[in-house]
């Protein structure tokens, strides 16, 4: 009777290694098709150009795709971001050189350049005084919102219904919003997005948020630095306060350069990188949506 017993254990055993071993198989055969997919598309000059990007060795890749996970977009808004990232948009450059129809492949808004993807979400002249600005003014509101929430200071519930002051003072807090700074030396580059200024503790933060092609993530975090050293000099020995500049930059289609948590875990209040970069990514399918939507 325990020999029976003992052989259908067994038997059981078996089958469980078996159902175990064929699942591992099944998931190691989807995991091999998925990275023939990316390869392939990679490996495209046109739809692979995005993900090319995302391999550069100054790219947060996983931060960079981390809206998939957790940013909570409509399934309408994901779809687009990701017909833009593969190049797939019903560009006019796309409708001529690849569709062969016979229409102008120049932008609709400013007639000048070749209406790729990239020129629409980040280098149109038209787009930029307008759209792009909003976008980046969504971005600076948010992060205005998150440090006058941290203060205790009165504020909306949602960020996106905040409307930032220009000044905002407390005792050991000082917060200017796109605001010029009145330098004893002439400062072309005066005027980041926000200064936070703790008296108290004698340092200041230069805030500034950009949006670029994001192709051009790790040129624009340098050029933000580089564009307000002077400015960060002088307010260091005008205030005798510890200065540095913060820039904030995430790509249009949402490309995250490495080290970009490190600048926001120093920003005050609670500004999420995730949050960020879906601020971007609305924005950007925004602006997608109302110029496909032209001239149709």
């Amino acid at each position: 009777m325990m020999t029976k017993r003992f052989f259908i254990y067994v038997i059981i055993i078996i089958i469980i290694i078996i159902i175990i071993i064929i699942i591992i198989i099944i998931i190691i055969i989807i995991i091999i098709i998925i990275n023939n997919k990316i390869n392939t598309t990679r490996s495209k000059p046109l739809h692979g150009k995005f993900l090319k990007q995302l391999d550069g060795e100054h790219v947060d890749k996983d931060m960079s795709m981390n809206w998939l996970r957790s940013a909570g977009l409509k399934a309408e808004t994901e779809s687009l971001i990701i017909a833009a990232q593969d190049q797939a948009l019903n560009t006019r450059y796309h409708q001529r050189a690849i569709l062969k129809q016979e229409v102008d492949s120049k932008c609709r808004m400013c007639h000048q350049q070749e209406e790729h993807v990239s020129h629409i979400i980040a280098g149109c002249s038209v787009l930029a005084p307008t759209e792009y600005t909003q976008r980046h003014n969504n971005i600076a509101s948010y992060l205005h919102w998150t440090m006058l929430r941290q203060l205790g200071l009165k504020t909306s519930d949602k960020w996106f219904q905040h409307k930032p002051e220009k000044v905002v003072n407390t005792k050991d807090i000082t917060i200017m919003y796109d605001m010029a700074v009145q330098t004893d030396r002439t400062i072309k580059a005066n005027r980041p997005d926000i200064i936070f200024h703790n008296k108290k503790e004698k340092h200041c933060l230069l805030i500034d948020v950009a949006v670029p092609d994001d192709a051009n993530i790790s040129l624009k975090e340098v050029e933000k630095i580089s564009k307000y050293k002077d400015l960060e000099i002088e307010i260091a020995r005008m205030w005798n306060t510890k200065t540095k500049v913060i820039p904030v930059v995430v790509g249009a289609l949402g490309t995250i350069k490495k080290g970009f948590r490190k600048y926001t875990e120093q920003l005050p209040g609670t500004a999420h990188p995730e949050q960020i970069q879906k601020i971007a990514l609305l924005g950007t399918a925004h602006i997608i949506r109302k110029v496909l939507s032209i001239g149709q």
